[in-house]
C-alpha cells in the first residue's frame, strides 16, 4: 500500500510540475489574391493579451476589419484561454508580399508570404449590383484529370438574404472543396464583397464537357418606394454563362496508374545514413503534388530489401486551393530496422505521371538510401536504456499522466482492501479468476488476430494489443498481464507507452514507435518459477 501511495504522489507532483507551453500561430485564408482583394489574417493565441499592434503591416498593406474572438477549454485538469484576432489587409499592387512577423505577448509570429496576381478581364464592369463569374484552372483537361473551378458571387449592396447554387455536369463529378471564402474586390472604382465557393470537378469521359452556370438568388434592401408600397425588400438574382470544357481522353501507352497533374516533387525531408542493428532508423518522405487530391496519389513507401524491416505511418496530408485547382502536400515516415550489420541499400520512391500542360510522360524519384549499420550487440542495451526513465522507481512521463487519470479510482481500491479483513481468502479467489482470464483464446479468434509483426506493420494499436496477448497465450488484449509476462525493460515500458496512447493522453505516434524498436526480434517473455512456500501457517485450512 504505501509503494501504490508513493507512486501516485510521484504521479500528481509531475503532473503539477509539467510546463505549459505557449501555443501562437498565425495563418492566412489564402495564399494568392487578386489586385484590389482583401486576404485575412488570423492569428491565434493561448498569450493573456487584450489586443495586437499591426502597424508593421501598414507598410506594404491597407488594415480593417479587425476583430477578437476568445474561447476557454479544458485539458489535463487546465483551463486554457485562447483568443482568434482576425485581420483584413489589402496589398497595394501586384507581387510577392511578406506579411511581417508580429508580436504577440512573449512570442512572435512567422512572415507568411502572399501572391498577388494582376487584374484580368472582368466579365461585369462596376454598373451591376450583383453578378457571378465562374473560373476553371484548365480549359482542356483530361479523363480523371482534377480541375478546379472557382465560383465568384459579387454584390455592392446589402442583401438580406440569398442562395448561390452550382448544378453538377453531365459526364463528371462535382463536390465543394473546403468552406466558402469572404473578401473584398474593387472593379471599375466600386467596392464588391466576393463570397468564393470552390469545386473539385473531375471529367469521367472525352469530349465536350458543358459546366452549368452558377446561379443567385436574393434579396435586398430596396428603396423608398419600395418600403412604402412594398415590405421594403427586393429582388436580386445574377448567372454565371456556361463553360464548355474539351476533354482529352487517356492517351494510349501512358504508365498506370494513370496520374494527370501540372507539377509533381519527391523529396528526402529526414534521410538517415547510419543506423544498428535492431534498432529503428527513420526516414521522412513528401510528395506535392499540384493539381490532385491526397485520395488521387499512389502509396509512399520504401521498396521490400533483404535483412531491413520496414514499418511506415499513416501519411500526414495537406490538401489545399493554390492558383485555383487542388494542391496536396503529403509527408511520411517510415521506420527502417536492420536485422545485421553492414552496408544495406534501399532502393527511394518512384512515381510516374503524366504533365497535363505539356503532354508528356514524366517521372519523379529518388536516390536509393544508403546506410552503414553497427553491430547491434549492444542494441538492446541502448534501447532499454533510452525508453527507461531516470529513475527506476517513478514512472515514466506517459505513465504518470495515466496514473493522474486514474488515481482517485486507486485510492477507493486500497481503501476497500485495507478495510476487508482475510486478504489470504481474497488472494485465492483471484488467482482462480486470473486463471479463467489467461485461458487461451479459441482457435476461431486466434486465427482473425494477425501476427505480432503484421500488426506492428499495419500500425492499429488496437491490433497490436491484441496480437501481444495471443503472443502472450492470454485470453484478450489484457497489456497489464502481458507487461508482468515480459522480461524487457524496453518492450514493457512500449507496452505502458501502447497503454496511455489507448486510455490515458499519450501519443500513438511515439508509442507506435517505441513498440517497433523494442518488438523488433520478437517478445522476450521471462521464464517461469516455482512459488515460493511460505513461512507461516495458512489463514484458512486448505481442503
Amino acid at each position: 500500500m504505501s509503494r501504490v501511495l508513493a507512486w501516485l504522489l510521484v504521479a500528481m507532483l509531475m503532473l503539477a510540475a509539467s510546463p505549459v507551453q505557449a501555443q501562437t500561430r498565425a495563418w492566412l485564408d489564402r495564399a494568392q489574391v487578386g489586385h484590389g482583394e482583401t486576404a485575412t489574417l488570423n492569428i491565434q493565441t493561448d498569450q493573456s493579451v487584450a489586443s495586437i499592434d499591426y502597424a508593421p503591416l501598414q507598410r506594404q498593406f491597407d488594415v480593417g476589419g479587425q476583430t477578437v474572438r476568445r474561447s476557454y477549454q479544458r485539458s489535463n485538469g487546465r483551463s486554457t484561454a485562447m483568443s482568434l484576432f482576425v485581420v483584413g489587409i489589402r496589398p497595394r499592387g501586384p507581387g510577392v508580399f511578406t506579411v511581417p512577423a508580429l508580436r504577440v505577448g512573449n512570442v512572435t509570429t512567422a512572415p507568411l508570404q502572399l501572391t498577388v496576381v494582376a487584374p484580368s478581364v472582368l466579365p461585369a464592369s462596376g454598373d451591376a449590383d450583383a453578378f457571378v463569374e465562374t473560373v476553371v484552372d484548365a480549359a482542356r483537361p483530361y479523363v480523371q484529370q482534377a480541375v478546379g473551378v472557382q465560383v465568384r458571387l459579387h454584390y455592392a449592396v446589402p442583401l438580406m438574404s440569398g442562395q448561390l447554387e452550382q448544378d453538377p455536369p453531365m459526364g463528371a463529378s462535382l463536390r465543394q472543396v473546403g468552406e466558402d471564402l469572404t473578401y473584398q474586390r474593387e472593379i471599375d472604382g466600386r467596392r464588391y464583397n466576393v463570397v468564393e465557393r470552390r469545386f473539385l470537378l473531375i471529367p469521367e469521359r472525352s469530349g465536350v464537357l458543358s459546366l452549368p452556370g452558377a446561379r443567385f438568388n436574393g434579396q435586398t434592401m430596396g428603396g423608398f418606394f419600395d418600403q412604402v408600397f412594398d415590405d421594403g425588400r427586393k429582388a436580386v438574382s445574377a448567372a454565371a454563362p456556361v463553360k464548355r470544357l474539351d476533354v482529352q481522353p487517356i492517351p494510349s501507352g501512358v504508365p498506370q496508374p494513370w496520374l494527370p497533374l501540372h507539377d509533381l516533387k519527391l523529396r528526402y525531408v529526414q534521410a538517415p545514413t547510419r543506423a544498428r542493428a535492431g534498432e529503428a532508423a527513420s526516414v521522412e518522405i513528401e510528395v506535392i503534388a499540384d493539381g490532385a487530391t491526397a485520395t488521387q496519389l499512389p502509396p509512399v513507401a520504401l521498396a521490400d530489401t533483404a535483412g531491413v524491416q520496414l514499418f511506415a505511418d499513416p501519411p500526414q496530408v495537406d490538401e489545399q486551393f493554390v492558383e485555383g485547382r487542388p494542391r496536396s502536400v503529403l509527408r511520411r515516415r517510415i521506420a527502417i530496422v536492420p536485422l545485421q550489420p553492414g552496408a544495406v541499400s534501399i532502393a527511394g520512391p518512384r512515381i510516374e505521371w503524366w504533365d497535363a500542360a505539356q503532354g508528356v510522360a514524366r517521372t519523379a524519384m529518388l536516390p536509393p538510401l544508403q546506410l552503414q549499420v553497427a553491430a547491434g550487440t549492444a542494441a538492446a542495451t541502448t534501447s532499454t536504456d533510452a525508453t527507461q526513465p531516470a529513475n527506476p522507481g517513478v514512472p515514466s512521463g506517459d505513465a504518470a499522466q495515466s496514473w493522474s487519470r486514474w488515481w482517485p479510482w486507486l485510492l477507493l481500491i486500497v481503501a476497500l482492501l485495507v478495510a476487508l479483513g482475510g486478504w489470504r481468502w481474497s488472494r485465492a479467489k483471484g488467482s482462480v479468476s486470473e486463471a479463467k482470464r489467461d485461458a487461451p483464446l479459441p482457435v476461431a479468434q486466434v486465427a482473425a488476430i494477425p501476427s505480432l509483426q503484421e500488426a506492428l506493420k499495419r500500425g492499429d494499436l488496437g491490433v497490436i494489443a491484441q496480437a501481444l496477448g495471443v503472443a502472450a497465450a492470454m485470453r484478450s488484449d489484457d497489456l497489464d498481464g502481458v507487461r508482468r509476462r515480459l522480461d524487457d525493460a524496453a518492450q514493457v515500458d512500449a507496452v505502458m507507452q501502447l497503454q496511455a496512447a489507448r486510455w490515458g493522453d499519450g501519443d500513438a505516434a511515439s508509442a507506435l514507435a517505441a513498440l517497433r524498436a523494442a518488438f523488433a526480434k520478437g517478445p522476450r517473455w521471462r521464464k517461469p518459477t516455482k512459488a515460493s512456500t511460505s513461512l507461516l501457517p495458512p489463514l484458512y485450512p486448505e481442503r
